[in-house]
């Protein structure tokens, strides 16, 4: 039987038909976004914190939905369309059985999952761009890493992939547990161990425990790749399992022992011989691809061909995004942050801008840090200083909260004419920072995603463009 056959849906989420069609329905996968093509597609409507499913019923069905999973009953009218409706409990619930049941499909698969408390998308996408130069496969879109994203990611791949890259995180206990069940990887990655989400998790030592959970449903025949430099993650891998190291520790098996920047890509040097090339920037994402050369390896890719894929690797959108505006070099890296990836990009940009005439970091706070809040924005910007003292930082922009305890260090150490703090972003600071940057400058963007630290980029952008028309149209 297909799985996307309508009665075999509804059977594994155990639901229960408030409108079947006459018809033999065509479903070829799944959707929960409205604004997408669902044409014979499954719409499952989920109740989030800020919007809920089951109020774009219509809209599904108007978007060529074949198939409706709802939660409650629905209006009359939605009942009289050609698409069938299933009824049932919770439908986050239902998503989770729905990619349980197609995951027992991947019999040819490798299916890979990635965790850690920073690094995850780019090393997915590192994966993903060395495996494809002789497989073909499928990897989480975006940042597709919790309850919903898994399955989606998930439900996307088909049976043929010869890979099937899932990322997974985490923001509270127990969450990488549940995911991990839906996954059963073949091959479990861990990037890092790192302050993020304390605010859930309370320590470090919680968070390298979550993240070894992952081990606990890997699959016969499995493989570990599991990031070295972490004394407290040790404590938590079973000694049973196949587990390959990568790091900077004496004992990883795959040890970084040199790197550089030369020509917009990373150099680096394995176990003092073997060497390897990365389109992306930084000693982090050195360290991130040696988790793709395990996994490369297992599968029988040669080095030549691993360094073809790490080559024609690229950032993905605001993760050290290098953007030209005029002769303004901007590195977006406002995705998200935590204190480890914070110091990292700081530590890039130092490497990558040291030929530039200015060189000015806007860092917005990090948030969901508990306690640690202040302790870790402090720590933060004793990294900046260091920084400073190799490469001069002309200018800082400090935004949120968060920063107030620790910006009166930075402008002890700097002078406050070199720094400025700001509780949130406006127009007129958006303004005035734009009208600060000059050509020939480098400017970094970091901060927590809900900060917006990217409209820096935006108004400096518009501003260059506004320049750039006043004098063309000068007599």
């Amino acid at each position: 039987m297909n799985f996307f056959d309508a009665e075999n849906l509804c059977k594994v989420c155990a639901g229960t038909w408030l409108h079947k069609p006459n018809s033999l329905l065509n479903v070829n996968g799944v959707g929960i976004d409205t604004r997408q093509d669902l044409t014979g597609k499954v719409f499952i409507a989920i109740k989030g914190e800020q919007h809920d499913g089951h109020d774009h019923l219509q809209d599904a069905l108007d978007a060529h939905a074949s198939m409706i999973i709802v939660q409650r009953e629905v209006e009359p009218e939605i009942k009289t369309a050609q698409a069938g409706i299933v009824k049932v409990d919770n439908t986050r619930i239902a998503l989770m059985q729905l990619a349980t049941a197609y995951r027992l499909l991947l019999t040819k698969t490798m299916v890979v999952a990635i965790t850690g408390s920073s690094g995850k998308t780019t090393t997915k996408r590192i994966i993903d761009s060395v495996l494809k130069i002789v497989a073909s496969g499928t990897a989480a879109p975006k940042s597709f890493n919790n309850e919903i994203g898994v399955p989606l990611t998930i439900l996307q791949a088909s049976p043929d992939d010869d890979y099937l890259l899932v990322e997974i995180g985490a923001n509270n206990p127990g969450e990488i547990d549940l995911l991990g069940e839906i996954t059963k990887p073949d091959v479990a990655v861990i990037t890092s161990i790192g302050r993020a989400h304390l605010e859930g998790f309370g320590s470090i030592e919680n968070i390298a425990k979550e993240k070894a959970s992952l081990l606990n449903h890997l699959q016969p025949d499995h493989m570990a790749v599991i990031i070295a430099d972490c004394p407290i993650l040790r404590e938590h891998i079973n000694k049973d399992k196949s587990v390959i190291w990568f790091g900077l520790s004496d004992d990883a098996h795959l040890r970084l022992t040199d790197y550089g920047y030369a020509n917009n890509q990373t150099w680096f040097e394995i176990n003092k011989k073997d060497k390897f090339v990365l389109g992306l920037a930084g000693k982090h994402n050195a360290l991130n691809a040696m988790a793709a050369i395990a996994v490369a390896r297992k599968v029988g890719l040669t080095d030549e061909q691993i360094n073809t894929g790490l080559a024609g690797c690229r950032p993905a959108d605001m993760r050290m995004t290098r953007c030209d505006v005029g002769e303004i070099t901007i590195y977006n890296d406002a995705y998200n942050a935590n204190p480890d990836s914070m110091i990292a990009s700081i530590n890039t940009f130092k490497e990558l801008t040291r030929d530039n005439h200015r060189r000015v970091v806007v860092l917005g706070e990090m948030l969901e840090l508990g306690s640690q809040t202040s302790q870790l924005h402090r720590e933060v910007i004793n990294a900046l200083i260091e920084v400073d003292k190799h490469v001069e930082i002309d200018h800082a922009l400090l935004i949120g909260d968060a920063w107030e305890e620790s910006v009166e260090d930075l402008s002890k150490a700097w002078g406050e004419h070199r720094v400025k703090w700001t509780a949130s972003l406006d127009d007129e600071i958006l303004a005035k920072e734009a009208a600060r940057i000059s050509m020939g400058d480098a400017v970094l963007l970091k901060g927590s995603r809900a900060v917006g630290v990217e409209r820096v980029l935006q108004a400096i952008t518009q501003r260059h463009e506004s320049f750039n028309a006043q004098v063309t149209h000068q007599p």
